[in-house]
């Protein structure tokens, strides 16, 4: 096989699995939702292609499923997808609810995003200049109010949940893992290189790294 040029981003390996599994990515229209533990069989199928990492692959594939064109569909009852296209699981609700938690928070960062954008370009602006004809009495303006910052209320600071340690991270430790606006309580099933397995009380698994995670009030279940 001759050497080519290696992958340098996630848009040129998203634009490379459009082309080469058709039936499963895409990079406009409608998403397909990606079977669980895509990732081993595209490192198989990709294992012999140098043009890529395994690293690079990981964060694309992340890149890609964070995306709002992905988000959107994660539907409870649609079929989710292998390489070939082929039908596999169905979507579970709490698969849904936790895709729409996430489109929904990433819209109103970017919202913020945008709004805050907009001030800083409104401060960048030059002063506008008080054209006042010579002797017209010029017009006072009232001070405009400024808007202040709430006061901050009187209740006490809540010490934050300790931080994972290294002895923590074993099967059977307690934690909570900040999956939405609230941490869920869980419990760690499996510490592998690339993440970390923790089973929540719903009884769904889901993979996280150990900044997701904090120690619950009692370390072991």
């Amino acid at each position: 096989m001759e050497s080519a040029e290696k992958f340098s981003n996630s848009k040129e390996v998203i634009a490379f699995l459009a082309e080469r599994f058709p039936h499963c990515f895409s990079i406009e229209g409608e998403a397909r939702p990606l079977k669980i533990g895509i990732f081993q069989e595209l490192a198989t199928r990709l294992e012999d292609d140098e043009r890529i990492s395994k690293t690079l692959l990981r964060s694309t594939l992340r890149h890609y499923t964070n995306s709002w064109r992905y988000l959107h569909s994660i539907k409870e009852g649609a079929y989710r997808v292998d390489l070939d296209g082929n039908q596999d699981a169905q979507i579970e609700k709490e698969h849904a609810d936790h895709a729409k938690q996430q489109l929904d928070e990433s819209k109103a960062k970017a919202a913020e995003k945008r709004k805050a954008k907009q001030q800083q370009d409104g401060e960048k602006r030059p002063p506008r200049r008080n054209n006042v004809k010579p002797g017209a009495t010029p017009v006072k303006r009232t001070n405009e109010t400024k808007k202040g910052t709430k006061p901050k209320s009187g209740r006490p600071m809540k010490t934050p949940p300790a931080k994972l340690s290294e002895s923590d991270l074993q099967a059977g430790t307690r934690v909570t893992v900040k999956l939405g606006k609230a941490p869920m309580p869980a419990v760690i099933t499996e510490v592998a290189k690339d993440g970390i397995h923790v089973q929540l009380d719903t009884g769904m698994v889901v993979k996280v790294n150990s900044d997701a995670l904090r120690l619950a009030g009692s370390k072991r279940s």
